[in-house]
């Protein structure tokens, strides 16, 4: 893996097929990158929060065209004014799962759409 050393760096990349998951010194590193996010249950996580429900739309609407154009889904669990983003990646490990750059890469532009989600118009 060829580390990024931003959060930046991270989210000018595009993602790809992954057959294997990363190995815990990869995910440490690439996680450090992405302070905000936490690890639960073998996922990257994050709850981005909103004043309104229109907001936090507007976000989730982004988010799945970022998602569509990146071919790498998440779990997401809306409400009123949050939107929870869960990544992992089912195709590793030859279907069982666990965590790849792809998670690190698309949680590094979701942080990107929630700050341009914040400014005030």
């Amino acid at each position: 893996m060829n580390t990024p050393s931003t959060s930046q760096d991270l989210a000018r990349l595009n993602c790809s097929p992954r057959q294997q998951a990363l190995g815990d010194t990869d995910i440490a590193t690439l996680h450090a990158l992405l302070p905000q996010w936490t690890l639960q249950n073998g996922k990257l996580c994050r709850d981005f929060g909103f004043k309104n429900y229109y907001q936090t739309l507007a976000f989730v609407n982004a988010l799945a065209y970022m998602t569509h154009t990146q071919d790498h889904h998440p779990e997401l669990i809306i409400t009123y004014k949050t939107c929870a983003v869960r990544y992992d990646t089912h195709s590793v490990n030859q279907g069982a799962g666990g965590l790849s750059e792809n998670d690190f890469i698309c949680a590094a532009k979701a942080d990107l759409i929630y700050q341009s989600s914040q400014v005030a118009p």
